[in-house]
C-alpha cells in the first residue's frame, strides 16, 4: 500500500527496530534511563538549548510548554488555524485554564505581528494577562523564514512575553532552508519537535528550552500522566531517527515535487501548493467514492470534499509516487 495520508503513518525501519531491541534502559521516572538521557541531551544540543524532556506526543509537548510559561487565567497568542489552537483538544484551556487569543496567520504561516501587538492586553484586572506568543514551523508544509522568527522575538522582548515554537516539522524546515535546526530554534524560549512525523519513529516528541522551563515542563508531564518507566525502548527509536533520518527528508521534498508535477498533468486536478513534503490538490469534479477506488488500487488518500493533502515520507519511494499518479489519473478519467 502507498499511504499518502500523513508522514505519521511510516513504519520503523529494520535498523530502528534493532536499535529498540538493543536499547539500554532504566526507570525514567527516577531519571536513570540512559537512552532517554542521551536522546534529551542530543536534541538539546541540536537545538542549541540548555535542556530537553522526552514526552509521548507533540500535543503533550506543546501543552507542557504552555503550562510551563503560563499560569491559570493567563493568555497565549496563537495563529487562528495553528495546530496548538485547533487540533489539540483545547487542552490549554481545559487543563491549563490558559485562554487562547487567536491571531490571523499570513500565507507564509507566520502570524501577523501587527495584529499580535494590538492583541496584547494591558495590565488591567479586566483582562487575562498575555504571557506567551506561540508560532508553528512548518505550517501546512510552509517554511517560515528565520528573519520572520527573529521579528517575533523582537515583539516578545518588547512586551516581556515568552516565545514558544511548535516545531513538529522543524526538521523539514531546516532541510528546506539548508541550515542547522539550532538556527530556527534560536529565537525561542521553548521548542517542541516531533520524532514520529517525517523522522519515522513510532512515537514521541521532545521539548527543549532553558533548565528552568524544562524543569517546570517535567512536573507538568508528570501531572498529565506522561511519566513513563523503561521508555528507553522508544527513545532509542527517536535517537536512531535523529541520527539517521534528518538529512534524508530532502528525498521526501523531492518526491513531493515529483508528485506535484505528476498530478498537475491530470485533467481536472489543480495542484494548489507543494510545500516541503506536502502536496495540496483540488479536483474540478466530484470525488465521491474516490478514496475507496484508490484504496482498491493500493493508494491510501484522504479527501475533504474535492481537496486533498498528500504527504511524502520514508515509506514512499519515487517509484511509488509514479504509481500513485497513474492510479489517480486512471480513476479521475474513468
Amino acid at each position: 500500500m502507498i499511504d499518502l495520508r500523513s508522514d505519521t503513518v511510516s513504519r520503523p525501519t529494520d535498523a530502528m527496530r534493532e536499535a529498540m531491541a538493543s536499547a539500554e534502559v532504566g526507570d525514567d521516572v527516577f531519571g536513570d534511563d540512559p537512552t532517554v538521557r542521551d536522546l534529551e541531551a542530543q536534541v538539546a544540543e541540536l537545538l542549541g538549548k540548555e535542556a530537553s524532556v522526552f514526552v509521548s506526543s507533540g500535543t503533550q509537548s506543546n501543552l507542557c510548554a504552555l503550562m510551563a510559561h503560563c499560569q491559570r487565567g493567563d493568555e497565549y497568542l496563537v495563529g487562528d488555524h495553528a495546530h496548538t489552537y485547533m487540533y489539540e483538544g483545547g487542552g490549554a484551556a481545559v487543563l491549563g485554564s490558559i485562554q487562547p487569543q487567536t491571531i490571523p496567520m499570513l500565507k507564509s504561516g507566520m502570524l501577523d505581528l501587527n495584529a499580535a501587538r494590538s492583541a496584547i492586553k494591558p495590565d488591567d484586572s479586566h483582562f487575562a494577562q498575555t504571557r506567551l506568543l506561540c508560532l508553528e514551523n512548518t505550517t501546512d508544509g510552509k517554511v517560515i523564514e528565520v528573519q520572520d522568527l527573529h521579528e517575533g522575538r523582537e515583539l516578545v522582548d518588547e512586551h516581556g512575553l515568552g516565545y514558544h515554537l511548535d516545531g513538529a516539522r522543524l526538521w523539514n524546515a531546516a532541510v528546506a532552508l539548508g541550515i542547522n535546526p539550532s538556527e530556527i530554534a534560536a529565537p525561542f524560549d521553548t521548542v517542541s519537535v516531533c520524532l514520529s512525523k517525517g523522522l519515522g519513529a513510532p512515537v514521541g516528541s521532545v521539548l527543549a528550552g532553558s533548565e528552568l522551563l524544562i524543569n517546570r515542563a517535567r512536573k507538568w508531564r508528570k501531572m498529565l500522566g506522561g511519566a513513563m518507566r523503561q521508555v528507553g525502548l522508544i527513545a532509542a527509536a527517536g535517537k536512531h531517527a535523529i541520527e539517521n533520518h534528518i538529512d534524508r527528508l530532502a528525498e521526501d521534498h523531492r518526491n513531493a515535487e515529483r508528485l506535484a508535477e505528476g498530478l498537475a498533468t491530470i485533467d481536472g486536478l489543480t495542484v494548489d501548493a507543494q510545500n516541503t513534503n506536502m502536496v495540496f490538490v483540488n479536483a474540478s469534479q466530484s470525488t465521491d467514492g474516490l478514496e475507496q477506488r484508490l484504496l482498491d488500487r493500493g493508494v491510501i488518500t484522504r479527501w475533504s470534499g474535492r481537496s486533498s493533502r498528500m504527504v511524502l515520507h520514508l515509506d514512499v519511494t519515487a517509484h511509488d509516487v509514479d504509481l500513485a499518479v497513474s492510479a489517480i489519473a486512471q480513476e479521475l478519467v474513468s
